[in-house]
């Protein structure tokens, strides 16, 4: 007997936050994933930090905490927060995969920062406290650029995030 497939549209979505990492000079971070099963488009690996929200836990300090957990980062400043959640779904062949399943994408709250540290503060090979490894590689882009670093199922989700949180960086 196989399996039976969830029907997406029967699924909650993920409540899920990002960061959008600004250097000084208006650069931002984004790391090249190290595998998951968000990883279905080669030459697309990029993202900029992001995950799960705890149960309880306030979007913007799950913010800083993924961002602490994926890069090391904790010299920022916050600038300011996407007026609206954000969502996409996953691909048909995603569901029923990733998230072990119980998702068929992910709402996520936006927050932009700026990075205060220095480049080698940076360390995304050996996550803090024993996290798991979510990048291999980093490196500062215009923002402008992300949307089409990313997979593309994610895509029209960064051009909302840039487009909500650029009139609010000043």
């Amino acid at each position: 007997m196989s399996r039976k497939h969830p029907d997406p549209m029967e699924l909650p979505y993920r409540p899920c936050v990002g960061v959008l990492l600004l250097n000084p000079t208006g650069l931002a971070f984004i790391g090249r994933r190290h595998g998951g099963p968000e990883q279905v488009a080669e030459g697309y690996q990029w993202q900029m930090p992001q995950g799960g929200i705890d149960k309880g836990e306030d979007p913007r300090a799950a913010a800083e905490r993924e961002l602490w957990e994926e890069t090391g980062i904790r010299a920022v400043r916050f600038l300011a927060e996407h007026p609206a959640w954000v969502t996409y779904d996953l691909p048909p062949e995603l569901v029923g995969h990733a998230w072990k399943g119980r998702y068929r994408g992910q709402t996520q709250k936006w927050f932009a920062y700026r990075f205060e540290g220095r480049d080698d503060d940076i360390d995304v090979v050996n996550p803090p406290d024993g996290h798991t490894q979510e990048f291999d590689a980093w490196r500062w882009e215009p923002i402008d650029r992300l949307p089409g670093l990313v997979v593309p199922f994610k895509r029209q989700a960064y051009e909302q995030v840039i487009a909500g949180l650029r009139p609010l960086l000043g």
